[in-house]
């Protein structure tokens, strides 16, 4: 079995091929030349952080499939203030178009230690910017986006550094290793 722990940068799909637009758009292909490995689970092309490869079909299904309800963890830089409000209703689970997610876990966090994102956040003067650390149990299209933005603090930055037992640890950008 074969498990591969990948810094997924900015911009980047979490497939190997891209057939979505005629512009070429990186894929995993441009960094792991390992046959055989697929991934579990998603990352947007517009996150990063955190992606799971495998051979291993079981394990595909454990990490990605919400029955199993494997913690992902996610930083989280948010537009606004984020008030005990908002990190409660975060907790009790938000109601989004295709209906009510699990209640996530989130606390405000000071920065991470971070690579510098390659295009840069937006950064308005008059707007702060915070940092959250959540972690959720399903994985629905955007989901993190969507809960912050229901909640009144859009997601500016969104770095997943926890699947489960795993982490991103001192993993750079566009880097992976085994497990």
């Amino acid at each position: 079995m074969t498990l591969i722990l990948f810094n997924k940068p900015y911009g980047v799909l979490s497939q190997f091929t891209d057939r979505g637009t005629p512009e070429a758009r990186a894929t995993l292909s441009d960094h792991i030349d390992r046959p055989g490995v697929y991934p579990a689970g998603r990352l947007d092309r517009d996150s990063e952080g955190l992606l799971l490869l495998t051979d291993d079909g079981r394990l595909q299904a454990r990490i990605a499939d919400p029955r199993f309800k494997l913690a992902k963890t996610y930083w989280v830089q948010v537009e606004g203030g984020p008030d005990d409000v908002a990190l409660d209703r975060l907790r009790q689970g938000v109601t989004l178009k295709d209906g009510a997610t699990r209640p996530a876990e989130v606390e405000r966090i000071p920065p991470p230690p971070l690579w510098p994102r390659d295009p840069p956040i937006r950064v308005r003067a008059a707007i702060p910017d915070h940092w959250l650390r959540l972690t959720i149990r399903e994985g629905r299209n955007r989901q993190v986006r969507r809960m912050t933005a229901a909640v009144g603090l859009p997601t500016l930055r969104l770095v997943r550094c926890r699947i489960g037992d795993w982490s991103l640890g001192d993993l750079a950008p566009g880097t992976w290793r085994e497990a």
